[in-house]
């Protein structure tokens, strides 16, 4: 017979036992994304480089390889070719070229398909990006990430010891640094999906940091006998149960998004699956291995003495 364990403050889980691998390990993450971003780079999308899309539609159901095969024998060989929405549905992604105009673009893959694909086919819209425009949303974008972390130190800061805050963002810049790093690796399109998936793993990932911090100020209050790394092991093996249901549920919808969601918002969950796996690893791991390393102590957290009406002169009579 398996007995069952309970895990409570006088036997939790001895997580910052193996904090000095679980730092090797974060390191090593953080280098390879670093290596990664440095020698590969971001695959930028059209969102971002500029370029143009062309929806096209079909009679009957699109052949996607035969479609880039006869894009490539007549210089749309740097095209990207997706179905959007149906089979029926092709979005075609074309990168900027000189001297040529969108409705110019949409004309000639027109004429292109038309005399090499059978069935009817029309094209339904033509928009354009200009390289300009790009550089504009990728700079936005970047700045939104920055504000938003700087938004969440400075309300964190205010909500618990800075400790914690810092720790929080520091969680919140690996996350996404693993998740950069990914899509640097793959050389997966990063587009204005991806950079959504981005800030929504920021409020996931902050929502577990809270929730950890806000256990770890109460045990430190409570437990007068223990040390720092006991109340830290007792916190996280408190909220071990729902940080997992919270990953998982939330893991196996972005799996069912992932295969069955269609191209278009595949890079979206795997970004976000991303997010959830390295916000769960750094909530458990990284946050508190941070905050252990800055010295916390109980004192930190105690709530300030409120000196009560009258103290000082009945302490003078």
């Amino acid at each position: 017979m398996f007995q069952i364990t309970k895990i409570d403050e006088n036997n939790p889980l001895r997580f910052m036992s193996i904090n000095k691998w679980t730092t090797i390990l974060s390191v090593v993450l953080i280098v390879l994304s670093l290596s990664a971003l440095v020698t590969k780079g971001l695959n930028w999308g059209l969102d971002f480089t500029g370029g143009t899309l062309v929806e096209v539609g079909f009679e009957q159901p699109a052949d996607l390889e035969e479609l880039r095969t006869v894009l490539e024998g007549n210089e749309f060989g740097d095209a990207v070719v997706q179905n959007y929405g149906t089979q029926r549905d092709v979005l075609v992604r074309i990168p900027p070229r000189e001297d040529a105009a969108s409705d110019t673009i949409g004309n000639e893959l027109l004429t292109v398909l038309r005399a090499n694909i059978d069935g009817g086919i029309d094209v339904r819209r033509v928009e354009f990006v200009g390289p300009q425009v790009g550089e504009e949303l990728a700079e936005a974008g970047g700045l939104a990430m920055l504000v938003a972390l700087i938004c969440i130190l400075v309300y964190v800061s205010f909500r618990f010891e800075w400790r914690l805050a810092l720790s929080a963002v520091a969680g919140l810049a690996q996350d996404v640094t693993l998740i950069l790093g990914l899509f640097a690796l793959l050389q997966m399109q990063v587009d204005l999906t991806i950079l959504a998936a981005l800030l929504a793993v920021i409020g996931y990932s902050l929502n577990d940091s809270i929730v950890v911090a806000d256990r770890i100020r109460e045990n430190f209050r409570k437990l007068r006998k223990n040390t720092p790394e006991e109340v830290i092991d007792i916190s996280l093996s408190q909220t071990l149960s729902r940080t997992l249901v919270t990953s998982l549920t939330t893991l196996l919808v972005l799996l069912v998004l992932m295969f069955f969601g269609g191209q278009m918002i595949f890079g979206f969950a795997v970004a976000l699956s991303m997010g959830v796996v390295v916000g769960t690893y750094s909530s458990v791991f990284t946050r508190s291995t941070l905050v252990l390393a800055m010295g916390i102590s109980r004192e930190d957290l105690m709530p300030p003495e409120v000196e009560k009406e009258g103290e000082e002169q009945d302490n003078y009579l």
